[in-house]
């Protein structure tokens, strides 16, 4: 934080940081699972593959996933190549892969969306993420949390210069930084007897600002 004295009174300005937090329950879960096949020929990765994923989500439906919230992600087929022999690299066969992002919104779920896939054929689960769907809402009480901040030291900052603090003539924002903390009394285990046990944690959307703040003329105590 700074005081920036100018050429003239008008000019003369306070400028405060401010921080806003707010510690927020995802309600949404992000998961990755992939199916890798490997096959003698390109045809037949394909149709295992194909097969091995249709299996996957309608287990994953099954589970508590809806269909319109699984998309596909990646899909790629590539040769295996072996380099050992002394006649030179030679393909012995082809592999598929085929990875989609499922949204679960009913997070007690997340253990059984992900023991269902995975027993239905997925060979590897790739990433779990948790967020707010909607995150505008707490991005605006952060924001108002974060100039509520900037004003409370720039109070103590123009008290301290014996200088009256004026109005705001400039705001800067930073972007929003959403963060994760896992564990601990903040967390919310998500688990059956038999499942994946998921726990969401806890959330913190953060605002950083930067507040002008204009010195009026006159005295602190005028």
């Amino acid at each position: 934080m700074t005081v920036e004295p100018a050429a003239s009174a008008a000019d003369r300005t306070i400028v405060a940081p401010g921080i806003g937090r707010l510690a927020v329950q995802p309600d949404v879960a992000t998961i990755r699972l992939g199916v890798s096949i490997t096959r003698p020929t390109a045809t037949d990765a394909r149709e295992a593959a194909a097969a091995t994923m249709t299996a996957v989500l309608e287990a994953i439906t099954a589970a508590g996933a809806a269909r319109r919230d699984v998309r596909t992600s990646l899909v790629g087929l590539g040769p295996i190549t072996d380099y050992s022999s002394e006649r030179g690299p030679r393909v012995t066969g082809y592999q598929l892969t085929n990875t989609v992002e499922v949204t679960v919104r009913d997070l007690s779920s997340a253990g059984q969306v992900i023991d269902a896939g995975l027993a239905a054929g997925a060979s590897s689960l790739d990433g779990l993420e948790f967020r707010l769907d909607d995150q505008a809402p707490a991005e605006d009480a952060a924001r108002r949390a974060a100039v509520e901040d900037a004003r409370r030291r720039a109070t103590t900052l123009a008290a301290a210069a014996d200088v009256r603090l004026g109005p705001v003539v400039g705001i800067v924002e930073g972007s929003p930084a959403p963060m994760f903390e896992r564990g601990g009394i903040e967390g919310m285990a998500l688990k059956a007897a038999s499942d994946t046990p998921i726990e969401a944690g806890r959330q913190d959307v953060v605002i950083s600002i930067l507040v002008t703040f204009l010195i009026e003329a006159g005295p602190a105590n005028g």
